[in-house]
């Protein structure tokens, strides 16, 4: 899973405020410190579905520092990210990664698609189809 630090900071108004140093699209709110952690996942989602949109790499976490808070990305979305990254790397655009796993590009769109349920073994093919493999480990 890819794990983000976060920084938590009390607002003016009372609030707080939760931002990730690595993706500075993502930030949320909340009454308390607990409610804003809560709502930073769906901050980090939203925030990487721009990257998905505008065709960039989507940065790798760093390292949080001792004591700091992070949110981790669950496993399905991280599989989206990193399987991204790689085609990114590649220079494979969407179409191309379509015809190579013989399917239609809503596929594929819904593979990007961090809110759309995709089957882990679709995230894998497309991996074989770049090359890579999927590992996943219980730590």
């Amino acid at each position: 899973m890819l794990i983000y630090p976060v920084t938590v900071s009390k607002d003016t108004n009372g609030s707080f405020l939760v931002g990730f140093p690595d993706i500075p699209e993502a930030n949320s709110v909340g009454d308390d410190a607990d409610e804003a952690k809560l709502n930073a996942l769906d901050a980090l989602e939203t925030a990487l579905e721009i990257y998905f949109d505008e065709r960039r790499p989507i940065p790798a976490p760093s390292k949080p520092k001792k004591g700091q808070h992070v949110v981790a990305l669950p496993a399905l979305p991280t599989a989206k990210v990193l399987l991204w990254n790689e085609m990114l790397a590649q220079k494979i655009r969407k179409a191309e990664l379509a015809r190579r796993l013989n399917v239609h590009m809503p596929q594929v769109d819904r593979l990007f698609d961090l809110k759309h349920s995709s089957k882990f073994e679709f995230v894998e093919e497309a991996a074989r189809a770049l090359g890579k493999t999927l590992a996943v480990s219980v730590v």
